[in-house]
């Protein structure tokens, strides 16, 4: 959501726009700042009411992002840098996450995994380099899983209750030969992974998990194993030219498939695609909007609760 509001306020008009045409009934934001009083997100669900489309709910808490520790999680010899931050961040809540919806939320039932310690993750796995553990003790006992956070938040649709399981992960590159960012990325995914088996709900796994099971960086099997996952089922949203990529990096990079909305396997889907922005005085977004129609029903446990 960020690079759809880049641009000043033309920016959050062709956000507003965008989510006003495509009428979603629950919205996940992605690269939202967080401040503590939902100052912003409340200007921005009014902005969404007066182009027409009312989301009166919401639910947001603070992210790791920006969160600084006191160790030089980096390893440049220097602290208290953005790099030195849980998840990368000039100050903390910046580049956070938000929901939006137009049915309550059910907020006392969040289940918040942010504050993991990834080293604490039972089949984490961490960089190496050269055979050797990459991170520091130091590193290894204060340095979370969530770049931005794991949530898992409950909304009470006409249809039942819905868990939306979300996370924004780290890009899978800006490191070194020792790949931590990488290896960061697939195990913010592997925790979702290890989850999948113990649903308890009907649910739909959704965010930005800059991954591609096919091209680009990072270790794309993760990306594979969660898409082909029985819990789950892949809509594979297309955009009007039938592509999947839902950013586009330009240059050498291109466009990349790297957010996701994967409802659970025992949900009916009606209809998905990707919505891209309409071009503003800064350009096109890089980020698409991945929409899922999706009905519910009693073949999922807990589906009318």
């Amino acid at each position: 959501m960020r690079d759809i509001l880049r641009g000043g306020d033309d920016g959050v008009e062709n956000a507003v726009d965008l989510i006003a045409r495509a009428q979603p009934d629950i919205l996940i934001l992605q690269s939202f700042d967080f401040d503590l009083h939902g100052h912003a997100l409340d200007a921005f669900a009014d902005a969404l009411a007066k182009a027409g489309w009312s989301m009166p709910h919401s639910f947001a808490r603070p992210p790791n992002t920006g969160v600084m520790t006191d160790v030089d999680l980096d390893g440049d010899g220097r602290t208290h840098e953005p790099r030195d931050a849980q998840g990368y961040g000039w100050f903390a809540g910046q580049g956070g996450m938000a929901v939006l919806s137009r049915f309550p939320v059910m907020s006392d039932a969040v289940l918040d995994h942010s504050d993991l310690i990834w080293a604490n993750l039972p089949w984490a796995r961490l960089p190496q380099s050269g055979g050797q553990p990459a991170m520091t003790p130091d590193v290894r006992a204060v340095q979370r899983l969530s770049t931005t956070a794991h949530w898992q938040v409950p909304i009470k649709t006409p249809q039942g209750v819905l868990e939306v399981w979300t996370s924004h992960h780290t890009p899978p590159v800006f490191d070194g030969p020792e790949d931590r960012n990488g290896y960061r990325n697939a195990d913010e995914l592997r925790f979702w992974y290890r989850k999948l088996p113990t649903a308890r709900a009907a649910f739909v796994l959704a965010g930005d998990f800059n991954l591609d099971p096919l091209r680009g960086d990072g270790q794309r099997a993760m990306m594979a194993d969660v898409l082909s996952h029985p819990a789950v089922q892949d809509p594979r949203p297309t955009d009007d030219t039938g592509s999947l990529a839902t950013a586009d990096f330009e240059r050498d990079i291109g466009r990349l498939r790297v957010s996701y909305v994967l409802p659970a396997a025992c949900l009916r889907v009606e209809g998905s695609g990707l919505e891209w922005p309409r071009s503003t005085g800064g350009g096109l977004s890089r980020h698409a909007l991945v929409w899922v129609d999706l009905r519910l029903g009693g073949r999922c446990k807990g589906a009318g609760g």
